[in-house]
């Protein structure tokens, strides 16, 4: 609790959760439609509970990709994406539902596809850990402003 010169104390109301990260099986599709498997993780921080990371294993590199949560909540149904990210659900070659998520960024575009199941696990287990609306509840808005003003 933090002292207030005014009314006795203010309780400080951030609350807590832990990092969510499941690791998900994805190809990437090329522009001939071709498909080779690649290694990702999805991770979710409510430290940042408006945003999921695809942390993709290129061997000793990784490249982290960070996006709105609400593109792979809404994109397991429909459409949706504005700008460099892209998600929607599709059908595979073999006919396995998949979720789709096209990556954008002036050094190129990347396209990779993944199990609709395993999507949809990660997404029920971060939306447990911070349900839809709540997320600004998870939001240490007096670091937040510490971390701007220091910048």
């Amino acid at each position: 609790m933090e002292p207030s010169s005014t009314k006795g104390t203010k309780m400080k109301q951030t609350k807590t959760a832990q990092i969510i990260t499941e690791s998900v099986a994805l190809e990437f599709v090329d522009p001939q439609g071709d498909t080779t498997e690649l290694e990702a993780d999805l991770v979710f921080d409510p430290a940042d509970p408006f945003a999921v990371t695809m942390v993709f294993r290129t061997g000793a590199q990784e490249v982290h990709w960070t996006f709105g949560r609400e593109l792979l909540v809404e994109g397991l149904y429909e459409p949706t994406g504005d700008g460099d990210v892209h998600v929607w659900p599709c059908l595979s070659s073999n006919g396995s539902a998949v979720v789709i998520v096209e990556l954008c960024s002036p050094d190129g575009e990347l396209l990779v596809q993944a199990s609709s199941r395993a999507v949809n696990q990660f997404v029920n287990r971060m939306l447990a850990s911070v349900p839809d609306g709540q997320e600004s509840a998870f939001v240490d808005f007096d670091s937040e402003l510490a971390r701007i003003l220091a910048s």
